[in-house]
């Protein structure tokens, strides 16, 4: 697709498209949708459409009336897994207001703003994730148990591997979906399995990773199974993260190749401005965690089982928050392990991508790798990610890094929803009750 209203409209007309999925999600993340047929595509286009925001999270009181979808024809995608019934499509939307204003609280408007941003400053970002998930077996009322798929562990086959008939069909629907994969493999727990989404532009790597979710918990309920992206669903396996890897480019170099032009003492260095970019992730990560990793259960899966718990960076090990593997090539980048799937992923990558950002145009220099300090399991709070949810609405609410970021009225929305779960988690007698309630049937 070349991207223009007029092309969607040709391939829709040739391709006998007979639904068109209008989507957005709230502002915590969770994917929503309006259905249309052809007909109603035109006046969509040109005057979107309404939908009341009052029963949508983070949405409420946005304005005196309804809000506006609008289609972006960029975004257009077979759902192949949705097709049996009539050849289904989806489009990412933007938000406005009825007098035609962007609404405040479009992530995925924010996300774009933000990369007009790096765009002034000469940089072109691209980001690869690979999503993480639990497949539990169903009762006969087709809800979720708590026994996972298999006992099989990391990278095992079958029969260990019960879930690679699912991840095979997974991965055809995302091809031709359009979107390229890199892997797909058993992850350590039991009936854990990994996605690894291939590069692409921070706003297509966002669509891509809730386009992913949808897929996944559909076949998998089609498989009779249920799909979980609940950070820690079992208290002592290995929880599931959202790994980011991202490159940056300037002038058609990756700034995180080590090249012989950046020597120091005989050893490879990263480029001035790619040591600076990780070191502005590394210096707003606490503020920025409550949107990388924004429910309670967030927080079980840190610092166990290979999963970060300092403010740190690495050239050898990927159990640190940031790794910075000694490649070169168009293959260089850097990973960032703390994220998991319960993100928003637009806000979340705006966030981050600021902080690189500002860290280039601070000049802020590298700290010194985690082999390279001492006692680190004696570090103060201040270089530990927050604890619980408690603290990081806490690190976030102080914060003017976020709240210039996301704009005044989105900030305000954002922590409200989250000041008020935070309080509920503290209030909760029943911790893990509290996650299967709360998060287990839907994340």
């Amino acid at each position: 697709m070349s991207g223009t209203v007029k092309d969607a409209m040709e391939y829709i007309k040739k391709n006998h498209v007979k639904f068109i999925r209008l989507t957005f999600c709230d502002l915590g993340g969770t994917q929503k949708n309006v259905m249309l047929t052809p007909d109603g595509l035109p006046s969509a286009f040109e005057n979107g459409v309404s939908f009341d925001p009052s029963a949508i999270r983070g949405f409420s009181n946005a304005a005196p009336s309804d809000l506006l979808l609008y289609p972006d024809p960029e975004t257009l995608t077979l759902l192949p897994w949705l097709s049996r019934q009539g050849r289904t499509v989806r489009l990412s939307c933007d938000i406005k207001k009825t007098d035609g204003t962007p609404f405040e609280g479009d992530s995925r408007a924010l996300l774009k703003r933000l990369l007009d941003r790096c765009r002034r400053m000469g940089f072109d970002c691209l980001i690869g994730a690979e999503l993480e998930f639990y497949l539990f077996k169903t009762d006969e009322n087709g809800d979720p148990t708590e026994v996972t798929i298999d006992c099989g562990g990391y990278l095992d086959i079958s029969p260990q591997d019960r879930g690679e008939n699912i991840r095979q069909a997974i991965c055809l629907n995302l091809e031709q979906m359009g979107i390229a994969l890199k892997a797909s493999h058993h992850q350590r727990g039991p009936g854990q399995n990994a996605i690894r989404l291939d590069y692409a532009d921070p706003l297509s790597c966002a669509d891509n990773i809730l386009s992913a979710k949808s897929l996944i918990k559909d076949l998998s309920a089609e498989n009779g199974l249920f799909a979980s992206f609940m950070p820690k669903p079992i208290p002592t396996k290995n929880g599931s993260g959202i790994g980011l890897t991202v490159k940056l480019n300037k002038n058609g170099l990756n700034l995180f190749n080590r090249n012989p032009g950046n020597m120091s003492g005989g050893e490879r260095k990263l480029s001035p401005e790619g040591e600076s970019f990780i070191s502005g992730i590394l210096a707003k990560i606490r503020e920025i965690t409550l949107f990388t990793n924004p429910i309670a259960n967030s927080y079980e899966r840190f610092g166990a089982l290979e999963a970060p718990k300092h403010v740190s960076w690495s050239d050898q090990s990927r159990a640190e928050l940031i790794s910075v593997p000694p490649s070169n090539g168009p293959e260089a980048h850097m990973e960032l392990c703390s994220p998991d799937p319960s993100l928003n992923p637009y806000l979340a990558f705006a966030l981050l991508i600021s902080a690189g950002l500002d860290g280039i145009e601070s000049g802020l220099p590298l700290p010194p790798a985690a082999k390279d300090v001492p006692s680190m399991d004696a570090a103060p709070d201040s270089e530990l990610l927050p604890r619980d949810l408690c603290q990081a609405v806490e690190i976030a609410g102080q914060s003017e890094f976020v709240k210039t970021v996301l704009g005044q009225d989105a900030f305000t929305r954002y922590m409200s929803i989250k000041s008020e779960e935070a309080s509920a988690f503290r209030k909760s007698q029943n911790k893990r009750e509290f996650f299967r309630e709360k998060y287990f049937k839907i994340i």
